[in-house]
């Protein structure tokens, strides 16, 4: 919102909220019952083909939204370092509405315009009137639009809205207030109407120039440089005709200079070219890729999940992960996404932030969880992480959490295989699971005296019940396998364990393998702990479910945009902070395997560092 907002700041369709997209309904019916329905000279093939444009500005926008984030993720030609926020990720949410606004006055248009219907696909006369059209007035008139939008009386209510995001986003370019999007497209329709009343418009004209407005809106704002030098270098006066993205960054920075839409002639004309434009550009291109520190290795878990992931789909991401109704119309890409997956088989990087000196890294393993569970999965997915592992060897990352990696015993010895395979490694492999055990112990209520383990008995679970049993609170079992499994682990210490006779306990500690049986017959008012990657279903109103291992990150973590998986905003995973952890204590020995760090001493370095734990609003009743 602009400081000071003016009249029609907000859009028409605001209290519609994620119901918006249904003002364009009615049109879109009309439009694709009218060309099928009706006989072949009635048909309208132009006011049909409005919707399949609407379509593609979406997927455009999409595929500048991945592309920038994977590429500023990864560093190549990064301009701005500076940090991107959920203020700023909630502010550019309705980046549709322009899209929604456009297509309107184009059913509109095509209803009531004269010579608006039944165009023709193409018109050679149309498409270079636009052309010429676009590069004079367009271009005029929208510097001088630009630089009045910069006076502080329209700055104030209008245009300091799209400013407020310093780092900016393809999709940056689109956030606007109503009333500057009205003037917007008063500009672009110039060429558009001309060729409409000259009677040399065409379907190509609008969907094209469309296009063209998109691609420079989305180039300018990706916040990496892109536009090769030698462009420049065989015909210099293109400088004058085309901006970079480091040119509008710059816009972005300074606030006074580099006023011009997609053609930088007019500032040098006037005198508003940024000095430092061309180091500015020169420096953007040549920087590399960054490489890290620390890095989180994490797969994808459902079908869906590539949505949530910071390249996917931005509202999805910056909010915890539940189920989204209109991804079921999505199964034809999403079907297509796995084919992508799995044909590229190669580690991506996902997102990446800055905590003090360090640089972290989150990569993807292109796997789903299914596939772990697929013993003729195994060696495919051991070789990816291993493959990431050298490659983050060969870059100098210091410490390499493997978070939902660590999947079991079975599949890499909870991260243990790597290090055998390869014993003189410099960079350390971190599990996370001594943090866990004790994110799991700060979880349970002080005064606790017995709990329920029940799930998979995995490495973090046994040390889970080895650390209560030595704070004599008893573990209770559902099961005799798991009770004489826990008491072989023990060594001894068996007489902290029983097997439940009941179901009174109200503190269930739980991981993978909870059924819904034994999860209906809990007490009213329990409090499942999950010590699993995945939490349980919430299947009952009247208990309390904690987080999966987690703790709060510290203000300074900067560039956090997105959540992590089922997690709240600013929260990360005890499996992924347990890295950074080792990295900002100097730690020089593996956790991974059987092998173990000290929980407390983990847990007191995990708070030094800012790291706070979560907490929940329980009524429950102590055991």
């Amino acid at each position: 919102m602009a400081t000071t907002p003016g009249i029609l700041t907000e859009w028409p369709w605001t209290p519609l909220g994620s119901f918006k997209h249904v003002v364009v309904a009615p049109w879109i019916i009309h439009g694709t019952y009218s060309y099928f329905a009706n006989d072949e000279e009635d048909k309208d093939l132009s006011y049909f083909l409005i919707f399949p444009l609407i379509l593609w500005r979406f997927v455009h926008n999409q595929l500048w939204i991945s592309l920038s984030r994977y590429r500023t993720a990864k560093g190549n030609g990064r301009i701005v370092d500076k940090s991107l926020e959920f203020e700023q990720v909630d502010r550019e949410r309705n980046w549709d509405d322009q899209i929604l606004f456009n297509s309107i006055l184009f059913y509109l248009g095509s209803r009531h315009l004269p010579g608006a219907s039944n165009l023709p696909m193409w018109r050679t006369d149309g498409v270079i009137l636009t052309i010429l059209l676009h590069a004079g007035p367009v271009e005029f008139l929208y510097y001088w639009l630009h630089r009045a939008l910069h006076h502080h009386f329209l700055y104030s209510r209008y245009h300091s809205h799209h400013h407020s995001s310093i780092v900016t986003e393809p999709i940056t370019s689109v956030i606007h207030p109503f009333a500057e999007h009205i003037a917007y497209f008063i500009l672009f329709a110039i060429p558009m109407l001309t060729t409409l009343f000259t009677g040399t418009t065409s379907v190509a004209v609008y969907a094209g120039y469309l296009t063209y407005i998109d691609f420079m809106n989305n180039m300018g704002h990706c916040n990496f440089e892109l536009i090769p030098n030698w462009l420049f270098t065989i015909f210099p006066p293109l400088k004058y005709f085309m901006y970079t993205p480091s040119y509008h960054s710059l816009h972005h920075t300074q606030f006074r200079t580099n006023y011009s839409l997609f053609m930088p002639i007019y500032d040098y004309m006037y005198g508003t070219m940024d000095k430092s434009n061309d180091s500015l550009y020169d420096t953007s291109l040549k920087r590399g890729e960054e490489l890290p520190d620390v890095l989180h290795l994490t797969h994808l878990t459902t079908p869906e999940s590539i949505y949530y992931l910071p390249l996917g789909f931005v509202s999805l991401a910056s909010r915890p992960h539940t189920r989204t109704w209109y991804l079921w119309l999505m199964w034809p890409l999403t079907l297509w996404s796995m084919m992508i997956t799995w044909i590229y088989g190669r580690t991506f990087v996902v997102e990446r932030h800055r905590f003090h000196e360090l640089r972290l890294q989150t990569w993807a393993i292109p796997k789903y969880t299914l596939q772990y569970f697929m013993k003729w999965q195994s060696e495919a997915i051991n070789g990816l992480i291993e493959e990431a592992i050298l490659d983050a060897e060969e870059k100098g990352v210091k410490v390499l959490s493997l978070g939902l990696l660590n999947q079991g015993e079975e599949l890499n010895r909870y991260g243990g295989l790597y290090v055998q395979r390869h014993p003189h490694l410099k960079i350390k492999v971190v599990d996370g699971s001594s943090l866990v055990v004790a994110v799991i112990l700060n979880s349970i209520p002080k005064g606790t005296t017995q709990v329920v383990l029940r799930g998979n008995l995995t490495k973090v679970a046994y040390a889970i019940a080895r650390a209560l049993s030595q704070k004599g609170i008893q573990i209770a079992t559902l099961h005799q396998t798991e009770h004489l499994k826990l008491t072989k682990s023990l060594n001894g210490t068996e007489s902290n364990l029983i097997v439940a006779k009941s179901y009174a306990q109200k503190i269930w500690l739980v991981g993978d393998g909870l059924t819904e049986k034994e999860h209906m017959r809990a007490p009213k008012g329990t409090l499942f702990v999950p010590f699993s990657q995945f939490p349980p279903k919430k299947l009952r109103k009247d208990c309390f479910y904690h987080y999966t291992p987690a703790m709060k990150t510290p203000a300074s973590l900067e560039n956090v945009h997105s959540c992590e998986n089922w997690l709240p905003r600013r929260v990360m995973s005890a499996w992924r902070v347990a890295g950074i952890v080792h990295a900002l204590e100097g730690w020089k020995e593996h956790e991974c395997g059987y092998t173990m760090s000290n929980s407390d001493k983990v847990w007191q370095a995990s708070l030094v560092h800012g790291f706070q734990p979560l907490t929940i609003s329980t009524a429950h009743t102590k055991n």
